[in-house]
């Protein structure tokens, strides 16, 4: 099996110690004390993470290493001390373990025996460490050839002699652990990795894995080049930070995918009011890599206070609680009124609020269009700025031309950036540009797979390609099953065609993911008395009884009007979302539910006065 030395060095001291506890500064004074300029927190986690990988020991339920948490580690395998034979000629497999150990000179990547003709020839045995093997289950011997033995074979010349790798050309940041012991502080670690990716993405020229791509893997337990396959990244960068009273303190290792090797780490410690740490860092982590981009001007200053405000509106805005982040992003803007990157995400809360139903347009489109413009004024240099236009011209002012402009100019700016692409896509199906639209899904898709999922399906579900949204939503759910996103998605396209059963099966399931079990009983009740229409009449029951305590979008209603072929209600309904200026209103042709009216001068009525290209 391959083992890189540090790892291996660590399991021997592990087994060598046969259950009594080794602490973490005992490992570092072992395996580290005579290097320099090493971050031995990160070294340590890295080692004991390769460990268990090749061990296939479970960190929750250990066979192993046991972690004593905030000591150390104890190996709780029964281990057998075998003694070396006397004969001058060592057998292969009773000292290559310890012999291993000694090479002072180790290449990254080590080499089975098994690859090997023959036994190489073994140095004497270090008399710290007894031949540890016969560790329980662990069926082969972990060794690694030194070079010397090496380039005396004609398969160690050619690995000698290989090409240099590749180099690297994309990157994915990990989400930072946060190691402050307050899990309130979970906000700040979110906004630095969030961070370090946007200042990777300006300072580098390097691919950067977006965030939501990345934060899937917020403390999983999964080998990194494994990791590094799924997001298609040729290296890694993971880290902690942790933030007392009045410091900030970072840890970050950078490393190889291909070969699990460490490239570069570095600490950070700095007063907890420097905002610029990761800017700093992402630039060292550039110049590593050799793919440092000129800085085109200083960075603005930014309040602490308001930094940390807009860390918090962020981590909500991002989460499962957007309509929280608003009080955030005002707070930040209260403490520094030139902080352009809180106005956008103050119109970002309002965008998506309105977008999605959440908020009443009739009082969010003024500050949404304030909040963008401020941003914009404030910092053109910005791709959020000119985002936050765009989405402001689409949902807003319904002018698709103003959109397309300012998205153009946000993807010149940020073209790695899936989100822009679907914006503009949402502009183009206004105007029927389906076949543009569905390539920009495609393009955000394969750029960001997992801020949207439901992206190219919601796009083909505009174009009517009901067909292949619902291939596309099953596709992406078997990555991820209990999406709710992509459920909803799915009972949405099923309802649209007519397929009413299935519809009901998947939005029951959707209700009992969202922890409303009563709900999918509910509502398989309604279907069992009423069918389709007795299904559609719960639906719209629910949502007036809502509406009495919160906002509900009269397109919606006005679609569950429609389902029930009530053409005077579905019709008041609609007139009533264009005057609100709704963004549904904007998608009425591409509903089947109604079909029924598109010869009615009301309806077409409507259409026009939105702007949108005619389909009927």
């Amino acid at each position: 099996m391959r083992v890189e030395r540090k790892p291996l060095e660590l399991l021997i001291l592990l087994a060598s110690r046969e259950g009594q506890l080794v602490t973490r500064s005992e490992i570092a004074d072992r395996l580290w004390a005579s290097e320099v300029f090493v971050d031995t927190e990160h070294g340590i986690n890295t080692a004991i993470r390769k460990l268990r990988y090749l061990l296939r020991d479970d960190p929750d339920n250990p066979q192993f290493i046991q972690t004593v948490i905030g000591m150390g580690y104890r190996f709780i395998a029964p281990t057998t001390s075998v003694q070396k034979p006397s004969s001058e000629a060592v057998r292969p497999g009773a000292a290559l373990v310890e012999a291993a150990s000694m090479d002072p000179v180790q290449p990254k990547e080590a080499v089975s025996t098994e690859a090997l003709t023959g036994a190489p020839t073994l140095a004497t045995p270090n008399p710290r460490y007894p031949a540890w093997v016969g560790l329980s289950a662990f069926a082969a011997l972990l060794i690694t050839i030194p070079i010397a033995t090496l380039g005396a074979h004609p398969l160690g010349e050619r690995l000698l002699h290989r090409q240099p790798p590749p180099a690297i050309s994309s990157l994915a940041v990990l989400p930072l652990e946060n190691l402050s012991g307050d899990s309130s502080q979970d906000y700040f670690a979110d906004g630095m990795t969030d961070e370090l990716i946007t200042m990777l993405a300006k300072d580098s020229s390097l691919r950067i894995v977006s965030r939501t791509s990345v934060m899937q893997y917020r403390g999983a337990r999964r080998p990194l080049p494994e990791i590094a396959r799924a997001l298609h990244a040729d290296a890694i960068l993971e880290g902690s930070v942790s933030r007392s009273a009045d410091r900030v303190h970072m840890n970050l290792q950078l490393i190889r995918a291909d070969t699990d090797s460490h490239l570069w780490a570095d600490s950070y410690e700095r007063d907890a009011n420097d905002v610029a740490l990761p800017d700093e860092a992402a630039k060292a982590i550039a110049n590593q890599l050799h793919h440092a981009v000129p800085a085109v001007k200083a960075n603005r200053y930014v309040n602490p206070a308001a930094h940390d405000a807009y860390l918090h509106g962020q981590y909500l805005w991002f989460g499962e609680h957007m309509e929280e982040s608003g009080p955030w992003f005002r707070k930040a803007i209260g403490l520094q009124p030139d902080y352009a990157l809180a106005w956008t995400g103050l119109a970002d809360y309002y965008g998506e609020g309105i977008a999605g139903g959440v908020l009443d347009p009739r009082t969010s489109i003024v500050p949404e269009e304030q909040a963008a413009e401020r941003a914009l004024e404030l910092d053109p240099s910005l791709p959020q700025s000119h985002q936050a236009m765009s989405a402001m011209y689409l949902i807003d002012r319904w002018d698709w031309a103003g959109a397309d402009r300012e998205i153009l100019r946000a993807i010149s700016l940020d073209p790695q950036n899936g989100e822009l692409y679907y914006l503009r896509a949402c502009g183009l199906q206004a105007v029927n540009r389906n076949a543009e639209a569905i390539e920009l899904g495609k393009k955000a898709m394969e750029i960001d797979p997992f801020a949207r999922p439901y992206t190219l399906a919601s796009i083909y579900v505009g174009a009517r390609q009901f067909e292949e949204a619902l291939k596309e939503i099953r596709l992406r759910l078997e990555v991820n099953p209990n999406n709710l996103d992509l459920l909803g998605s799915e009972m949405d396209t099923l309802r649209r065609m007519g397929k009413y059963k299935e519809a009901v099966d998947v939005w029951a399931k959707w209700h009992i993911l969202a922890g409303d079990p009563q709900s999918a009983v509910n509502l398989r009740r309604a279907w069992d008395r009423g069918g389709a229409l007795g299904f559609v009449r719960w639906q719209l029951g629910r949502r007036l009884l809502q509406s009495k305590s919160s906002y509900v979008s009269p397109v919606e209603l006005a679609s569950y009007y429609a389902q029930l072929g009530d053409k005077e209600r579905t019709l008041a309904l609609l007139e009533e979302g264009y005057q609100q200026h709704v963004t549904e209103t904007l998608w009425i042709q591409g509903d089947p539910a109604y079909d029924f009216l598109h010869s009615d001068r009301r309806f077409r009525s409507i259409v026009q006065r939105t702007g949108v290209a005619p389909t009927f």
